[in-house]
């Protein structure tokens, strides 16, 4: 029995209300983003709906969106510096423009579509984003956040020359931003086992610690873009 008190502002509870109330809305369809005239900042969830046949497990239906294949967040400008108005997160562009940078990367790579792709989305208050975005990747641990990283790359970094194509270029090849990055060895072969084991529940093989490196200064640096905006 828990006899710890109900207290509806910790941060699981918060957490999980945001969760609740971003699978309640509605689901759009990526290609027809431009569209929406989606305005604010906050979070959202990405939905497969395609036949690449590593992710037919998760295949999605217009009709039953039940598992992403990416969860992410927009800040809006500005979000990681402070002073921020009181509706920060109902103004400005940032979600419409980080959803615009997703369809735009699918639709450049060779093997994906992105009339494939519906995605949800949420207004969160500044200061939540963050969190709504943990627990929605803690729920549903989505594949393209846990083992094919690279697709939520805004730039190719400070160190071009001796930047590396990223697990997510490897398997889904064409994106510009990876046009002319090096080899670091990954094959698609290898990547898709790696999605295989994940779905299953299997170890996952190894990233080279290269690769590994990369994506934790890339994560870095997109946090200082941030902070300079």
């Amino acid at each position: 029995m828990n006899d710890e008190p109900y207290n509806p502002l910790n941060k699981l509870s918060l957490a999980r209300s945001i969760e609740s109330e971003i699978l309640k809305r509605k689901g759009y369809s990526l290609a027809g983003l431009e569209s929406l005239g989606i305005k604010g900042a906050g979070v959202y969830v990405i939905y497969y709906l395609g036949a690449f046949p590593e992710y037919k497990s998760i295949r999605n239906t217009p009709s039953d969106l039940y598992k992403p294949i990416y969860v992410g967040k927009a800040i809006p400008k500005g979000g990681r510096k402070g002073g921020l108005t009181e509706n920060a997160s109902a103004v400005g562009t940032a979600l419409r423009d980080r959803l615009k940078d997703h369809a735009n990367s699918i639709r450049q790579c060779r093997n994906l579509e992105v009339k494939d792709f519906y995605f949800r989305y949420l207004q969160v208050d500044d200061i939540w984003i963050p969190l709504g975005e943990n627990v929605l990747i803690e729920t549903f641990k989505p594949v393209w956040n846990r083992a094919i990283d690279g697709f939520g790359n805004k730039v190719p970094g400070r160190r071009r020359r001796t930047q590396f194509k990223s697990p997510w270029d490897v398997l889904h090849p064409g994106r510009k931003v990876a046009k002319g990055l090096g080899d670091s060895g990954m094959t698609a072969k290898f990547l898709k086992r790696r999605v295989a084991d994940y779905f299953a529940g299997r170890p996952l093989a190894k990233l080279p610690k290269k690769i590994v490196e990369q994506q934790e200064k890339i994560t870095s640096e997109a946090k200082e873009i941030v902070d300079e905006s």
